[in-house]
């Protein structure tokens, strides 16, 4: 392999440009994909071929924790840091067009994996959900992607591209470019996209990061899957379809690679953004709502359908049903396949895994990364996991996590008065049983983490 005598910097990260053996680098970003959603995770009444096939060819993660809403985790993967060192710590903007514009949007000083390997010779793509603030200024074009086609908020209808909760508002932008394409499929449109970029960008290493939108709600499955799983009971059967949907994409994004000669030379990472969503009754209010749907239209979760294992919660709760998620790599012929890693590793990670792959160092002046490399345990099944201690932050909410032990604060907005929960995951019944009162001295140590690390 013949380096090129070139040394290249952005904020504190160096790194030698070399030829076009440098691995592109897919990011495969599911929305509200729980705990064990997957197959070959334990979820036997699914059908995810394409993603078992991933695992197949690469590392399955069993303890991969990402946030237990959308704003946050994206932010973490894309910077590599604890979302509130950006600003992330509430629901960002969502329409650029003004209705929330007093809402959060991810700081722009934040180093992105995007602008990283942008500058060190990388195409760089996003299609697909943005969630990290409209903010003219503040969109993926302004954190280092070249090409954006997606929706900045929380969701869309599939049909109409439109967010649904309140009076709604259109969010369908092609770049910085507001469009309106009614009646397309919006997981069709950005699969194609993505297949376009792949086919366009053979000759050249990019960094392309795929953010479905599914199985998120409105669960809108793809032709395919209307009417799979008909043995399924409701709610999982129509979560299931969504999961269906969601493989497939996943496998045709694959299949790109595999036919343009890209697979080898590509490290994919699959990995959703938190739990399951147990949202319900979600429906449209206003006789004039912005998308046209009629008074009474639903839109939400049917009230669950994931499958979390032996662990409780869902999206929107520091319970493991809420920030465990599904998560793989796959880089054949460069990393172990077939593998599983039972160590504990965050969506942060994937940052710094992915400077290390593509040969990118941080220098003394580069930004805190709170992720860590995954390399040493996927090198070696015996090492142990970087992160002794985990942390969250969201709203009026917190939680650390030392061994089996978690503590979960939640502050009243109203009185200030923070209530603590205590849980155990070493438990026959993991996290069940609450502990702050029978154990204050347990509460006490994680709250000193807690505070230490502000």
């Amino acid at each position: 392999m013949r380096l090129l005598l070139l040394s290249l910097s952005l904020a504190g990260f160096t790194f030698a440009a070399r030829d076009t053996d440098r691995p592109n680098v897919v990011i495969l970003f599911t929305d509200d994909q729980g705990t064990l959603d997957v197959n070959s995770y334990g979820s036997t009444d699914l059908q995810t071929p394409n993603l078992d096939q991933l695992a197949r060819t690469g590392i399955r993660f069993t303890q991969a924790y990402a946030h237990k809403v959308c704003c946050p985790a994206r932010a973490a993967l894309l910077t590599g840091r604890h979302p509130e060192r950006g600003g992330v710590t509430n629901w960002t903007q969502g329409d650029r067009n003004g209705s929330d514009a007093q809402k959060t949007n991810m700081a722009t000083e934040e180093v992105t994996l995007a602008e990283v390997l942008q500058s060190a010779g990388y195409r760089t793509a996003l299609f697909g959900k943005w969630h990290l603030g409209a903010k003219a200024g503040h969109g993926p074009l302004d954190q280092g992607f070249e090409t954006y086609f997606g929706h900045l908020g929380g969701f869309i209808d599939n049909y109409r591209h439109y967010f649904m909760h309140g009076q709604g508002f259109h969010d369908l932008y092609d770049g910085d470019e507001e469009i309106f394409r009614p009646e397309e499929y919006f997981p069709e449109m950005i699969l194609e996209r993505a297949l376009g970029y792949i086919e366009d960008h053979q000759d050249e290493p990019f960094f392309l990061t795929l953010a479905l939108n599914l199985p998120h709600y409105p669960e809108q499955p793809i032709e395919k899957f209307k009417d799979a799983y008909p043995e399924l009971e409701m709610p999982r059967q129509s979560y299931a379809r969504m999961i269906s949907s969601t493989d497939d994409h996943i496998g045709q994004v694959l299949a790109k690679l595999e036919a343009t000669g890209l697979r080898e030379n590509t490290i994919v990472i699959m990995m959703s953004d938190n739990g399951h969503s147990p949202e319900n009754h979600s429906v449209v209010t206003r006789e004039d709502h912005a998308s046209g749907y009629p008074v009474g239209h639903y839109y939400s979760a049917h009230g669950g359908g994931g499958n979390t294992g032996p662990w409780i919660g869902h999206k929107a709760q520091f319970l493991e049903g809420g920030i465990r998620v599904p998560a793989m790599i796959s880089f054949p012929g460069k990393l172990p396949a077939g593998e599983t890693r039972d160590q504990i590793i965050t969506v942060m990670d994937w940052f710094p895994t992915v400077l290390e792959l593509c040969g990118i160092s941080p220098e003394p002046d580069a930004p805190e990364l709170d992720g860590h490399s995954i390399m040493p345990i996927v090198e070696n099944r015996n090492n142990a996991s970087a992160h002794d201690v985990l942390h969250f932050s969201w709203s009026n909410e917190w939680a650390v996590r030392e061994g089996d032990w978690k503590l979960i604060a939640t502050t009243n907005r109203s009185s200030g008065i923070t209530t603590m929960s205590l849980r155990n995951l070493g438990e026959e019944n993991p996290e069940v049983k609450e502990h702050a009162e029978t154990h204050p001295e347990i509460v006490a140590w994680l709250t000193a983490l807690h505070e230490a690390r502000l």
